[in-house]
This record gives C-alpha cells, sequence and structure tokens, in this order.
C-alpha cells in the first residue's frame, strides 16, 4: 500500500492548532466530509468518537491513527495532520500525541482495511519518516513527505 493512494493534498494540514481530542476529531471529520460529496460531517464525527470509546487511537509516540468504517463509495481515504501544540489523546503510553493519520475504510471493507491500518503504522515506525513529517511547516510539504512524492 502506497500512502499516497490514500492521501490528498486537501486532506493533508500542517501546524493544526488542536486545542483538544474532541475538537481534532470535529476537525478530521469535516476534512472527510469535504471530500465526500454527500457525508455528514455529525455523522463522521460520531463515527470516530465511536471507534474512540472501543479504545483510543492513540499509538504512543505523540502519533495517533483514528479510524472507521463509513459510506466512502468504496476507497479507504487518509488525512494527516501536525498540530502547533501536543494534545492529550488517551494514547497507550500517556503522552499527547502531535501527528495524526486519520482513516475512513468503507463499510463493508474486512481484512484489507486492518491491512492498511497496519501498514500505516508500520510506517510510523520509521524515525527518520516521523522526523520529516514533524518537521514540514507547509500543508504541501507535509503531503509530499508523507506521500512520499517529490
Amino acid at each position: 500500500m502506497q500512502i499516497s493512494s490514500i492521501l490528498s493534498a486537501d486532506r493533508t494540514k500542517a501546524r493544526v492548532v488542536g486545542g483538544s481530542k474532541k475538537r481534532l476529531l470535529e476537525n478530521l471529520a469535516q476534512t472527510f466530509a469535504d471530500a465526500l460529496p454527500d457525508a455528514d460531517p455529525t455523522e463522521l464525527f460520531q463515527n470516530l468518537i465511536n471507534r474512540e470509546r472501543l479504545g483510543s487511537t492513540g499509538i504512543g509516540q505523540g502519533i495517533a491513527i483514528p479510524h472507521c468504517r463509513f459510506a466512502t463509495g468504496g476507497k479507504t481515504l487518509c488525512a494527516c495532520f501536525t498540530l502547533d501544540e501536543p494534545v492529550d489523546f488517551d494514547a497507550i503510553d500517556g503522552k499527547p500525541i502531535d501527528l495524526i493519520f486519520a482513516m475512513l475504510v468503507p463499510e463493508d471493507a474486512a481484512a484489507s482495511h486492518l491491512e492498511t491500518l497496519a501498514e500505516l503504522a508500520q510506517a510510523l515506525q520509521t524515525d527518520t519518516f516521523v522526523k520529516a513529517l514533524r518537521k514540514s511547516d507547509s500543508d504541501m510539504e507535509l503531503f509530499r513527505v508523507a506521500s512520499g512524492v517529490n
């Protein structure tokens, strides 16, 4: 899986003002809704919150991968945010997060959803990749780094 196949420049934002976990999830929901013609941002937010209630998607080391199933027209979508200040996300290591890769997967996705999530989590274990993401000062630079586009 190439991140570039599920991420787009309009869903990539550097130095977002986070504020709180709830506000970040609302921002992500709106970002995804803007990419899906008939999507309701409130419904998207509820799906993201419901997934978080099952257990935090904060995977540690300042990184979160919020995700949920949604009517996406059969495609997986990704968004990438870096934050201006770390935000408490109830991560497994108790540390605040400053890097988010969010995913929406089709409602009928099964194994492919878990594979994509695992591949993304593995990519986020690469120190040089994560450092380059955090160092990105603009949306376009963050998109190029995240998607591997030169």
